[in-house]
């Protein structure tokens, strides 16, 4: 076992690094190791190899902890992963053809006009980006950067949605240009994508279990939407030249609000009123180039891309001055700030909210961050420029993908396992509406009754402790009420 001592924010680092497996760092409060890897670079160990790793652009953990899922971006597919095991179970490929998949599509809006191609519009290949699940986990959202037609990301693109059970494409749906991010919100009733390439969000409608249901309800635009002429035969750079550039997103915790990152322009993170599906402006304030955000026990977290730092604000000191926007922007004060590697991308938290994951980029490294001291106390090596993150429900895993640039590094997916000082606890999954069976998530009868159970009575879905609080008080009042019941009866005869 290799040994690598915890360093500090700015480390020297080789411009391409590829540390094995049974690397090791030994850090304030856990310990970081390397268990395995997916990789397809030159020359890798013969049982890492995987060669349906190409641009790996993210990771997600299935709520369940059975499975985790890579989104490959250049490889136009997703490959799923056994969580134990590490073996490839399946990789579902985006390749679409107009008559073959039409059944796939939903009703086309009217936000999403095509302006630049008009044939075989569902002929392509899709680019798969981020990821979020749904319904309990039932589904996997996954936007696509650009049908593959489409030269410069300036058409709509499309999002697929695959069922977890099956790892079968169930839907396909329409969205605006270069959609990256994708969120649900806790109740389990909307998702909101994100649109990097024009300014814009879009909010779907998912509160039905049955997805032939599922329907575009707004467009929002911050501030503007961004013209889109480019040409059809010559690149442009949109990776940069994005206006916004909306990245991060995320629901606050009672789902009134979305809040999008904005790594462009002036930065600052937008916030949509969702009980008015309005745009309300952005609040600055923040350390520019935002990409990330996460909301977790109180504190809005973020990343920092360029500068290399994690930094955090109570949510709801936050929420004040997104009160205070009336369609403007509004400037912040008293963020908390920790440098971490160059080039921060996805962040993730532990269970217990005590450690921050953050994937730096240029730094090629993974950063621990206590939050309880907003300090670094953990670094280790990562196949050179890490984008993607994610982290298991137990905290005992974190998924790191490397992407690469300039077609150096990349191409490679480490996990590594996290030994806690003092135990995490066992957090319950909260994506989206945990009205599915997730004791037999493989059952589809089970998951079908239970929905349609759900359904039929108008149950309101939650998840998590609160669903079990909701629970216990719903049976212990039913108790009482048989209880009171049978006491009348008596008094009755009695009398």
């Amino acid at each position: 076992m290799m040994a690598v001592n915890p360093v500090a924010a700015q480390d020297s680092q080789p411009q391409v690094c590829h540390p094995s497996v049974g690397t090791t760092s030994q850090g304030e409060g856990l310990t970081l190791s390397i268990v395995n890897k997916h990789v397809n670079y030159k020359n890798p160990p013969a049982e890492y190899r995987d060669p349906y790793v190409n641009s790996p652009k993210s990771a997600n953990i299935h709520p369940d902890g059975t499975k985790y899922y890579v989104n490959s971006l250049e490889g136009c597919a997703t490959v799923v992963y056994d969580m134990k095991t590490h073996k490839r179970l399946k990789v579902i490929h985006y390749k679409f053809e107009d008559e073959k998949d039409a059944a796939l599509w939903s009703k086309p809006s009217d936000f999403y006009p095509f302006t630049h191609y008009t044939e075989k519009l569902n002929t392509f290949m899709g680019k798969p980006v981020e990821s979020t699940f749904s319904h309990g986990g039932r589904y996997l959202w996954i936007p696509f950067y650009r049908r593959t037609y489409d030269l410069n990301a300036q058409d709509p693109s499309a999002i697929a949605v695959i069922d977890t059970r099956t790892d079968e494409i169930v839907k396909l749906m329409e969205t605006g240009p270069l959609p990256k991010m994708v969120a649900c919100s806790h109740d389990g009733r909307h998702v909101a994508i994100t649109h990097w390439g024009n300014n814009t969000v879009g909010i779907v409608n998912v509160a039905s279990l049955d997805p032939n249901e599922w329907y575009h309800e707004k467009l929002l635009v911050v501030d503007y939407v961004l013209p889109l002429n480019y040409s059809l035969t010559e690149p442009v750079d949109r990776d940069n030249k994005s206006g916004y550039c909306l990245r991060g997103t995320v629901f606050t915790p009672d789902d009134e609000y979305l809040l999008v990152g904005c790594m462009g322009g002036n930065g600052g993170i937008a916030v949509i009123n969702m009980s008015t599906q309005k745009y309300m402006g952005r609040v600055l304030g923040m350390m520019a180039n935002v990409r990330h955000l996460v909301i977790k026990d109180g504190y809005l977290y973020l990343s920092v891309n360029k500068a290399g730092y994690v930094q955090r604000i109570k949510l709801d000191r936050f929420m004040e001055a997104a009160h205070r926007l009336n369609g403007k922007t509004v400037t912040l004060q008293g963020w908390q700030n920790c440098q971490v590697g160059a080039g921060a991308r996805t962040i993730e938290l532990s269970p217990s909210g005590h450690f921050v994951f953050a994937a730096c980029n240029l730094a090629s490294k993974l950063y621990v961050v206590d939050t309880r001291r907003m300090k670094v106390v953990n670094t280790i090596d990562v196949d050179s420029y890490p984008v993607g993150l994610d982290i298991s429900n137990d905290g005992r895993y974190v998924i790191v993908t490397s992407q690469g640039r300039g077609n150096q590094g990349g191409n490679a997916v480490n996990i590594y396992e996290v030994t806690y000082d003092e135990p995490e606890p066992v957090l319950e999954h909260t994506d989206g509406a945990a009205v599915l069976d997730m004791q037999n998530p493989s059952d589809p009868g089970s998951a079908d009754q239970a929905n349609a159970e759900a359904k039929t009575v108008g149950t309101i879905p939650v998840d998590g402790a609160n669903g079990n609080m909701m629970t216990y008080a719903l049976i212990g009042g039913g108790i009482l009420l048989i209880a009171g019941a049978m006491l009348f009866r008596r008094a009755r005869k009695a009398s």
